[in-house]
C-alpha cells in the first residue's frame, strides 16, 4: 500500500488515497503504521476519497485508532494533495469530514504550481456544552467553569469545532507536565467520548501561545481545530480580539472568528515529507 507522509504546523499523518489503495480496517491500520518506533510513524492516518456531497472526503483516525470528527491541519493537508496530485485543479474546495462539508481556499504560487498555504472555513465555535455529561445545552456558554484533575483545578471553557475542545489559560505553558495532567482531562467523566485539551498563554490580545493533548494521540505539535477553540475561547473570555496568531510547538497558524455568521477560519501552510510503501 502507497502512502505519502505530510504535516503542517508539525501535526504530522499517513496520507492514504483512496482512489488507488484499498483500506479494509483503517483503526488497526492507524494504530500500525503511526508507531513512532515499529511504523512509519505520526500521528495517525488520514484517508482521502471520494464524496457524494462535496468534491471529496477526509477521514482522519488518530494514533490510537480512534476516529477523529475534524482535524484543520489534515484539512489543510489534503487540500495541497488533491491540487499537487492532480486530482483536482480547484483552488476552492468543498471537503467532506465527520463534521460535514468545509470549504478549502488554497493559495498557489504562479512561478511552480505549488500550494504555499490553505484557509479552512472551520465552521460555528460551538459554546452550548452540548458535548458534555450532563449535558449542559440549557446555558448558553461553559466558560472557565471548574475542572478538578490531577490534584488541581483549572478554569477550563468548553469549545467545540466539530470534535470537543477544553481551553485553559494559564502561565509557563512549557512547564506543564502536559503527559500527566492531559489524560485526567482527556478522560474526565464530563466528558463520555473523552475530549481534546489546550493550554494558553496570552502574549498580547493578537498573540496566543499553546500547547495541547490530543484525544486518541497524546500531546502533538499542532491541533488546527485546538488552536480555532483557543481563539474562540480567548475572545469569550476578554483575552483576545476576532483575529489573532496562534504559535504552536510546531509553527504558527492565523485563526479568525466571524461571530457575526458564528464561522471560524483557519489558515497556514502544508507540506510533504516523503512517500513509501507499507505491506
Amino acid at each position: 500500500m502507497k502512502f505519502e507522509k505530510m504535516h503542517a504546523a508539525g501535526n504530522d499523518y499517513i496520507y492514504i488515497n483512496l482512489f488507488e489503495e484499498r483500506v479494509d480496517d483503517p483503526a488497526a491500520l492507524s494504530r500500525k503504521v503511526s508507531d513512532r518506533h515499529f511504523g512509519v510513524g505520526g500521528d495517525g492516518v488520514v484517508l482521502i476519497g471520494p464524496s457524494d456531497v462535496g468534491d471529496f472526503s477526509m477521514r482522519m483516525f488518530n494514533a490510537d485508532g480512534s476516529e477523529g470528527l475534524m482535524c484543520g491541519n489534515a484539512a489543510r493537508c489534503v487540500g495541497k494533495y488533491l491540487y499537487e496530485r492532480g486530482l483536482t485543479d480547484k483552488r476552492e474546495i468543498a471537503l467532506q469530514t465527520p463534521s460535514g462539508i468545509k470549504q478549502l481556499l488554497l493559495t498557489v504560487a504562479e512561478a511552480d504550481n505549488r500550494v504555499i498555504q490553505v484557509r479552512v472555513d472551520m465552521g460555528p465555535a460551538i459554546t452550548d456544552g452540548s458535548q458534555m455529561q450532563p449535558p449542559q445545552a440549557q446555558l448558553s456558554e461553559i466558560i472557565e467553569h471548574p475542572l478538578k484533575t490531577e490534584g488541581a483545578c483549572y478554569p477550563v471553557t468548553f469549545i467545540s469545532m466539530g470534535n470537543p475542545h477544553v481551553v485553559a489559560f494559564t502561565k509557563e505553558i512549557d512547564k506543564l507536565d502536559l503527559p500527566l495532567i492531559g489524560p485526567g482531562i482527556e478522560h474526565h467523566r464530563l466528558f463520555p467520548q473523552r475530549t481534546n485539551v489546550e493550554f494558553v498563554e496570552v502574549i498580547s490580545r493578537s498573540e496566543l501561545r499553546m500547547r495541547v493533548w490530543e484525544r486518541g494521540s497524546g500531546e502533538t505539535l499542532a491541533c488546527g481545530s485546538g488552536a480555532c477553540a483557543v481563539l474562540a475561547a480567548a475572545v469569550l473570555t476578554g483575552r483576545a480580539d476576532p483575529s489573532a496568531l496562534v504559535h504552536l510547538r510546531g509553527g504558527d497558524l492565523l485563526v479568525e472568528w466571524d461571530r457575526e455568521q458564528n464561522k471560524v477560519f483557519l489558515t497556514g501552510d502544508a507540506h510533504f515529507v516523503f512517500k513509501g510503501e507499507v505491506d
